[in-house]
């Protein structure tokens, strides 16, 4: 009975394993018929790692390319912008200085209730006073970084001496800045024209300070006579003005003899000496002019003044004196044979008419026997022995050419007291 069994089971085994081994050779051919190069193909890779490589070089030169092009776009784009930018910053300038004439041409009333306040009701008769004293403009230290920190260092109070010298001056100046040194005065400065003017200065321990250069003044700085020199103040003082400070401008033929800056007003936008000789001619006259023809109206009266000396001065930091020095500098550039004094007198005291509109700046004469002129000196005060007595601030030998020795006796007269020093020299020039 066992071994019946045992016969009966081994047909069936057989069969079983050729049913797998049927249905494993179906599945193959099943699969060599859906996938003829298998599941993964590697059979010739290097086109497709080349196509990919291709690919990705193509793709980084097209970036660099855009880069490139990119670049190029922003830089014109800078470069137009930068233009843009020029072209704004020129017209920012004009519409500025458009804006500062404007200002300049308004009512001088009207520009005092603008920075002072309200317009305010006149008071009683007799108490009303106009107003003289302009206010100072805001300090602008780019126009001139270098010199704004010169100046922070010398003035005193925000102001300070300036007087301009060249090589042709040289023994004038050293006279100059001894007697200002022996008064006490330490707020003074040279604005020298030359570089060996600079290098003396500061061999003797004198403010000096030295322009950068500019070819339309540099000629005339070099080689200019008194008039030349005297003339170029009015666009170098300018940068003074903008930065704050107030000035007293000196020519170098003048003693100093005591402290200027304890006998200014300072209520005025100018405050200058005179060429005037006696009270009349200082401080202004009514003139009567006859014209016998006319009949009755023979008699015309005529207002008379001897003009400021535009050798010393003391300018505040206003509008219209700034407008001042701007209306001078240029005046005499477009009329080179004019004489500075004669401008600067012009521009000051020329009232507005038709086609002309006239400085509203304020004016101060200075006392004429303490700022002296060299006429008021050797003409009347040597021979009197009262005002002999009397000791000026400054002498200004302006009326006589022989300036040095001058200079010389003066020192010798008002500081070493030598009393005979003045008499050897004839009231004008011979």
């Amino acid at each position: 009975m066992t071994g019946g069994r045992r016969h009966n089971a081994q047909p069936l085994c057989k069969s079983r394993v050729g049913i797998a081994i049927a249905i494993g050779v179906l599945l193959g051919c099943v699969f060599a018929l859906c996938f003829p190069n298998g599941f993964i193909s590697i059979s010739n890779p290097a086109p497709m790692l080349n196509r990919r490589f291709a690919h990705s070089i193509a793709q980084v030169g097209y970036t660099l390319c855009d880069s490139s092009e990119r670049l190029n776009m922003l830089k014109s784009e800078f470069v137009a912008a930068s233009e843009e930018n020029s072209e704004l910053k020129k017209k920012v300038r004009e519409l500025t200085e458009k804006f500062r004439l404007a200002e300049q041409r308004k009512d001088q009333a009207e520009k005092q209730v603008l920075v002072l306040g309200d317009q305010k009701k006149a008071g009683p008769f007799g108490t009303v006073k106009g107003l003289r004293t302009n206010p100072s403009v805001v300090p602008d230290e780019s126009v001139n970084p270098r010199l704004a920190e010169i100046l922070e260092k010398v003035a005193v109070n925000k102001e300070l001496i300036v007087a301009l010298a060249n090589s042709n001056v040289k023994g004038m100046l050293e006279l100059w800045f001894n007697n200002i040194k022996r008064v006490g005065i330490t707020n003074y400065l040279v604005v020298a024209l030359d570089e060996e003017i600079a290098r003396y200065c500061e061999a003797k321990d004198v403010p000096v300070y030295k322009r950068d250069p500019d070819k339309d003044i540099d000629s005339v700085a070099r080689t200019g006579g008194n008039h030349a020199v005297s003339g170029m103040k009015f666009r170098i003082l300018r940068e003074f003005l903008q930065l704050g400070y107030s000035v007293l401008l000196s020519d170098v033929d003048i003693v100093y003899l005591q402290n200027p800056f304890n006998h200014l007003y300072r209520d005025s936008d100018v405050e200058s000496m005179t060429d005037g000789h006696d009270n009349r001619t200082a401080y202004g006259f009514n003139d009567v002019f006859d014209e016998p023809k006319m009949g009755w109206a023979r008699y015309a009266h005529t207002m008379r003044m001897w003009v400021y000396n535009s050798g010393f001065f003391y300018i505040r930091p206003t509008i219209p004196s700034i407008e001042l020095l701007d209306r001078v500098a240029g005046r005499l550039s477009r009329e080179p044979n004019s004489w500075d004094q004669a401008v600067f007198n012009e521009e000051l005291f020329f009232p507005s008419h038709p086609g002309y509109d006239g400085l509203h700046a304020s004016r101060r004469t200075m006392d004429f026997y303490l700022f002296m002129n060299s006429k008021v000196l050797f003409k009347t005060v040597r021979k009197d022995a009262n005002l002999s007595k009397l000791k000026p601030v400054i002498v200004h030998v302006n009326y006589h050419p022989d300036k040095y020795p001058r200079m010389l006796a003066v020192v010798e007269f008002y500081v070493n007291g030598k009393q005979d020093a003045l008499k050897s020299f004839p009231d004008g020039s011979e």
